[in-house]
């Protein structure tokens, strides 16, 4: 078996556009509604602003990078050697933990079509699993 060379921190219910989302929309998805305490809205806030103000937004490099007609399921995936990035991901974790939504870890050598690709991140569109899925 291959050695894992991305991580992904997805919830594991499927959005209405069909994929997981990931750990920072889900986050965000809990501020929008209201329903984080003042502590967590505290973490979110620094912890977004430190993952932009660190990090290249791959919307920011292609506009089109999650358009879901041009790349139908598109989503980011961390690279193993990333952690900085992926350690800080556990605050996150325990937020939506507290607020019972559910959060998996997924890991992958191969989880999709790359259609951007930095030193730290991919994003990709998903392969099929089986050839009637969407």
């Amino acid at each position: 078996m291959q050695e894992a060379l991305y991580v992904r921190f997805q919830g594991t219910t499927r959005s209405e556009r069909g994929h997981f989302p990931g750990v920072f929309a889900l986050v965000n998805g809990l501020a929008r509604e209201g329903r984080l305490t003042d502590e967590q809205e505290r973490f979110r806030r620094t912890n977004n602003d430190w993952y932009d103000a660190n990090y290249i937004n791959p919307s920011d490099t292609d506009p089109t990078v999650y358009d879901p007609h041009l790349n139908p399921g598109a989503v980011a995936w961390f690279k193993m050697s990333s952690a900085d990035l992926i350690k800080r991901v556990d605050g996150y974790l325990e937020i939506l933990a507290a607020h019972g939504v559910g959060c998996e870890r997924a890991e992958s050598s191969e989880p999709g079509t790359i259609i951007y690709e930095d030193q730290y991140q991919v994003v990709v569109v998903p392969h099929r699993k089986t050839l009637g899925e969407t």
